[in-house]
């Protein structure tokens, strides 16, 4: 009866989603089970039974997974505290579990010089050098998904060779780019002209059909070109952002520098890639030292 009720308070006075709410009773579902077992009921639960059921979770779910259970855990209490159903919380004590960081995703930078090297892995028709354009830019600049579609044949200096970004909150930067990538873009900019393009949309990266480019693009274009290269299951826009800022410190750039390429707000934000360039070092380390 308490779970039922709670699903109508998400449903209309939170007004959550129906798959949020579907996963918010499901957890619960699962509490309760897991209280019959014990022969206790949603008023006699006590804290060391919430830190026993998220031992018993441990042994085949993951932290992330489990925090969530606890979250949809807390609102329930909550909700029951407030329409006076129950008076006791026994998880206002409970912490949610610590969630070990994980290491950006990067692919080789080897693996991605040698693909946009290649003359037979990009056709010269529009298509292929947009596509082309769509990984020289996200690993050339690291820019985002976002900044990319939203770029406009306006926001490329082709004679100081630099492109201004418009990113989060709206905030302006102006990251430069290579000969190669410029040569690029005006190549591309001049097929545009050709196929009669240019004046259909201001913004730089365009469909066949001459419309601005959407995110599921970008990806399919990103996909398939990055499993040339790679087997790793994350192969996105944003891996090649990830990529981008790991090759820039690995080979001695500011992080202060980066951050301000990335357009991060805080350095805090940029530091993450140190992590990357560690583990880098230990693993010269390890094949390099005689003592390793």
């Amino acid at each position: 009866m308490f779970i039922e009720q709670f699903g109508n308070y998400l449903k209309y006075e939170k007004r959550y989603s129906e798959h949020t709410i579907g996963a918010y009773l499901k957890d619960l579902e699962q509490f309760e089970k897991f209280l019959s077992a014990k022969e206790l009921n949603f008023s006699s639960v006590k804290y060391s039974d919430v830190r026993e059921w998220i031992v018993d979770l441990m042994d085949d779910s993951e932290a992330r997974t489990i925090n969530r259970k606890l979250s949809a855990l807390r609102s329930f209490y909550k909700f029951l505290n407030r329409e006076k159903l129950t008076e006791v919380n026994p998880v206002s004590l409970v912490k949610a579990l610590k969630i070990p960081k994980r290491l950006p995703d990067v692919v080789p930078v080897a693996g991605i010089n040698a693909l946009l090297d290649s003359d037979d892995v990009f056709s010269n028709d529009f298509t292929g050098l947009r596509n082309r354009l769509v990984i020289e830019l996200l690993f050339g600049t690291g820019i985002r998904l976002a900044e990319l579609i939203s770029m406009k044949d306006s926001d490329v200096n082709i004679y100081e060779q630099s492109i201004r970004i418009t990113g989060k909150r709206n905030k302006e930067r102006i990251v430069p780019v290579s000969a190669t990538l410029t040569q690029l873009i005006v190549r591309y900019i001049n097929e545009k002209k050709e196929v009669g393009q240019r004046d259909i949309s201001p913004v730089l990266i365009l469909t066949e059909e001459g419309k601005p480019a959407y995110p599921k693009l970008v990806y399919r274009i990103v996909k398939k070109y990055l499993s040339y290269i790679t087997t790793a299951g994350k192969r996105s826009p944003h891996v090649l952002r990830h990529s981008f800022a790991t090759s820039l410190l690995n080979n001695g750039a500011d992080l202060n520098a980066i951050k301000e390429l990335l357009g991060h707000a805080s350095l805090a934000a940029t530091q993450v890639y140190t992590h990357n360039s560690v583990e880098r070092l230990k693993m010269i380390y390890k094949q390099a030292h005689p003592k390793a």
